[in-house]
């Protein structure tokens, strides 16, 4: 027992993205290129929230507390993937990779609770606007914000720690570049059928059931928006709604491309394909959707653009 908790304990090897050949340094490349934009565009829409007092209202709030969490899914596995890349490494320690494992869980699931939040939040604005100041206060926002947070690290917390407590085997190569379950899973020794049982569970509670809620909010909008008269009220509420609901199909869909298929029906490059989108292009999409579609963060943007300009 002894001698299998010290084996546990050894280091693994990521297979990472990309090898050494031209077209994979293009790829690489362009890899950092969009990480580069996911992380100033995620870290310009916290920044022109905070400081723009006409965007300190729930729906950006939330929204700031989304792009966080975009900001920090891309720099939990995009880092340690580059560095690997370009010193020629593949390792990451036992600890490191069940701490990357237990970051990008949260976030995930962190993301699915407040996406689902968030449409109750455009629900309540087109539904019910003129109770939205005293349903949606600044203290139910971020109740809202807490809830997404806690509530997913403690069920990432608990996956993580049950898995890596399970024997482990074989080369130790994570065919992935960077610790996601089911990457890990394929190392386990032994009979893990209830354990993927659960997970299968939390990931139609973490995926299906937010989805199901999702278009349950969306459906009462439509209905609202139909029984408008003006073309006008019609349209904002459209505008209101499109960018969360581009933002809401991104993300859930690679999520259950990601998580949802038959284990016999999922290959390592698929895998990788599905995790390049869900871990690096959604957050990337995101703020640009969201910046591109709203007028709001547009001014404020272009206030401090105007600003700078100023002082220059």
């Amino acid at each position: 027992m002894r001698q299998s908790n010290q084996s546990s304990l050894l280091d693994f090897n990521l297979e990472g993205l990309f090898d050494d050949s031209l077209t994979h340094v293009f790829l690489f490349s362009l890899t950092m290129m969009v990480y580069l934009v996911a992380l100033s565009s995620n870290t310009l829409t916290i920044l022109l929230i905070c400081a723009d007092r006409r965007l300190h209202t729930p729906m950006y709030f939330l929204l700031s507390q989304l792009s966080l969490m975009d900001l920090m899914h891309v720099t939990t596995t995009i880092p340690k993937m580059a560095a690997n890349y370009l010193s020629g490494r593949k390792s990451i320690s036992f600890v490191g990779c069940a701490t990357q494992h237990f970051v990008y869980l949260a976030l995930g699931g962190a993301e699915c609770v407040l996406l689902t939040l968030m449409s109750y939040d455009r629900y309540v604005a087109i539904c019910h606007p003129l109770h939205y100041a005293v349903i949606m206060s600044r203290r139910v926002a971020l109740m809202m914000a807490v809830t997404s947070w806690l509530g997913a690290s403690m069920h990432s917390f608990i996956h993580t720690v049950i898995l890596m407590h399970f024997p482990l085997c074989g080369s130790r190569i994570i065919h992935h570049f960077y610790c996601e379950l089911p990457a890990i899973v394929k190392l386990i020794c032994g009979d893990i059928s209830v354990y993927e049982t659960t997970v299968y569970i939390c990931s139609v509670l973490f995926i299906l059931l937010p989805i199901l809620l999702v278009c349950t909010s969306y459906a009462f909008i439509l209905r609202s928006i139909i029984q408008m008269r003006s073309t006008g009220s019609k349209r904002n509420a459209f505008a209101t709604c499109s960018s969360h609901l581009t933002v809401v199909s991104l993300f859930f869909g690679a999520s259950i491309f990601s998580y949802m298929r038959p284990r016999s029906q999922r290959t390592p490059l698929q895998e990788k394909v599905g995790s390049v989108f869900y871990s690096i292009i959604t957050p990337t999409l995101n703020p640009l959707i969201y910046t591109l579609r709203n007028k709001d963060i547009a001014k404020a943007l272009r206030k401090v653009l105007g600003r700078d300009v100023v002082i220059q």
